[in-house]
């Protein structure tokens, strides 16, 4: 039997990177709320129209759509032995709702694993990535260098500029924080410090603290 597994982090904290190595391993389905609504938008389905029409307004998805997106993902088969969701909930309501919904199926979320990396390495780490234009390949200055070959040609994302990184870190502290405080009444809460290591020295934090 899996576990049912919560990501937590700020924006570059990289739960994206050890949830899915995390699903790899263990054999369970790694849910990432992005890759959902890209999923529905793709297929034409009717959750799908809903998003597309709040994309196009530039309004955020409501909670409520978000959740009955990502329940009817957890129905599906492949979700029976656990897994894990990387991007949801992202805040209080959302949390609260996912509780409901399990609950109602006798499931519970079993650990929510916290990265914790300081702002102003965040901001260091995010700033100085680059895409090649092109091909959509990402380096970093600091940890993956580009070929030097293609440097002079990399661009930076909006979002990955020092301000905006700034912007989505206040909006993280606002919103999507308060639900470590939630999970660790909850008693389900695991604080994985993740600063000063590679990907493979975080995985191995993780390990450590996952119950068995």
């Amino acid at each position: 039997m899996g576990l049912r597994i919560v990501m937590l982090g700020a924006p570059g904290a990289g739960k994206g990177t050890q949830a899915v190595r995390m699903a790899q391993e263990m054999g369970i389905p790694h849910i990432s709320t992005g890759d959902i609504f890209r999923k529905n938008l793709r297929e034409g389905t009717p959750l799908g129209s809903q998003v597309q029409g709040y994309l196009n307004s530039g309004a955020l998805v409501p909670d409520q759509l978000t959740c009955d997106i990502v329940a009817d993902r957890l129905q599906q088969a492949d979700c029976a032995n656990g897994y894990i969701l990387d991007g949801f909930p992202r805040s209080l309501p959302q949390a609260e709702m996912l509780t409901r919904f399990l609950a109602g199926r006798g499931e519970k979320i079993e650990a929510a694993v916290n990265i914790d990396v300081p702002d102003e390495e965040i901001v260091g780490r995010l700033s100085a990535r680059r895409s090649d234009p092109d091909t959509g390949a990402v380096y970093n200055l600091k940890f993956n260098p580009p070929p030097p070959e293609i440097a002079d040609k990399l661009i930076q994302r909006e979002d990955d500029k020092p301000e905006t990184v700034q912007a989505r870190l206040k909006t993280y502290h606002e919103t999507t924080e308060p639900i470590i405080a939630y999970y660790g009444e909850q008693g389900v809460l695991l604080n994985v410090p993740g600063s000063n290591a590679g990907p493979d020295e975080i995985y191995r934090r993780i390990l450590d603290v996952l119950p068995a």
